[in-house]
C-alpha cells in the first residue's frame, strides 16, 4: 500500500505544490512528477474526466511519485466513495459552508472507527492481497487527506466551528468563488479577507491551501506561505501558458539583439 508523501510533507513541516490538472492527461501528471511538484489536483469539479479516467490519472501519479488527489464535483457520501475508491490519496471538496457538513466529508472519507466509509477493497488496499481488513482499513484512514474548501463568506463566518472538526488535514481558501461570493468587489479586497483567513486556520492547528493564484504571481504566493499557507495548487495550463509567453519573449529578445 503506497504512502501519502503529500501529507508526510505537511507533517514534516514543508510546504507543498500541487498542479491542477482539468482534463485527461495522464502525461501531464507525469511531467509534473517528474519535475518534482508534489501532488496534482485531478478537478472533476469543472472538469470532464470520469471515473476510469481518473483512476488512469492515478496510475500516472503512482508511477512519477506524485500524490494524486482529486477535486470532486460535490460532497455526497457516494461521490466520496466512489473516487477514493478509485485510489485518489486525497479529496478536495468545493462549498463547505459549516461545520455540519464538514463533519459528513470526514466521516465519508474514512473507514471504522474514524468514519463510515463503506468497505470495497480494491485498489487502495492492494487488492488485499498481502494484507488484511482491519489493517489495510487502519493504513489508508491514516494516509486520506481531507480538504474541505473555504469559497464562500459563509464558511468564513463559520471557520471557527469548522477548524474544530476532527479529521479535517486541510482548509484549502479559493480565491475565486470566495470573491464571488463577496461581490466581485476585485482581487486587493478578496486577499485583504484571506490575508485574515490563512493565518486563523494555521493557528488553529490545520494546513492551509491557497488556490486561484496566477503563475506570474510569485509575490503573491511567498505571501500567503509567509502568513502560514502551506499548501499551493496552481494551474497546470497557466503554466504551460506562461513558460509558452516566455519562449517567445526570450526569442523575439534574441532576435532584437541582431537587428
Amino acid at each position: 500500500m503506497r504512502t501519502n508523501t503529500t501529507k508526510e510533507k505537511l507533517s514534516q513541516g514543508e510546504v507543498v505544490f500541487g498542479a491542477i490538472i482539468t482534463r485527461f492527461a495522464p502525461d501531464m501528471v507525469e511531467i509534473m512528477g517528474a519535475i518534482g511538484y508534489d501532488f496534482v489536483m485531478i478537478d472533476c469539479e469543472h472538469g470532464p474526466s470520469d471515473l476510469d479516467q481518473v483512476e488512469h490519472m492515478v496510475r500516472a501519479g503512482e508511477a512519477f511519485g506524485i500524490t494524486p488527489i482529486a477535486r470532486i464535483p460535490n460532497h455526497a457520501d457516494d461521490t466520496i466513495l466512489r473516487f477514493l475508491d478509485r485510489g485518489v490519496q486525497g479529496i478536495i471538496v468545493p462549498h463547505i459552508n459549516t461545520k455540519e457538513e464538514a463533519e459528513s466529508v470526514a466521516l465519508a472519507a474514512r473507514y471504522y472507527p474514524e468514519g463510515h466509509r463503506g468497505v470495497g477493497g480494491g485498489r487502495p488496499h492492494d487488492y488485499g492481497i498481502n494484507t488484511n481488513r482491519d489493517e489495510s482499513t487502519r493504513w489508508v484512514n491514516s494516509q486520506v487527506l481531507v480538504i474541505p474548501m473555504c469559497e464562500e463568506t459563509e464558511a468564513v463566518e463559520n471557520l471557527d466551528a469548522i477548524l474544530t472538526v476532527p479529521g479535517v488535514d486541510i482548509i484549502h481558501v479559493a480565491a475565486g468563488d470566495l470573491g464571488q461570493s463577496m461581490g466581485n468587489p476585485g482581487p486587493e479586497e478578496v486577499r485583504k479577507q484571506m490575508r485574515q483567513v490563512v493565518p486563523k486556520i494555521r493557528t488553529a492547528g490545520k494546513s492551509v491551501g491557497v488556490g486561484g493564484n496566477s503563475p506570474t504571481d510569485a509575490a503573491g504566493v511567498a505571501e500567503f506561505i509567509g502568513l502560514g499557507a502551506n499548501f499551493v495548487t496552481i494551474s497546470a495550463w497557466g503554466l504551460l501558458r506562461m513558460g509558452a509567453e516566455d519562449f517567445r519573449k526570450r526569442v523575439q529578445a534574441e532576435l532584437d539583439k541582431a537587428v
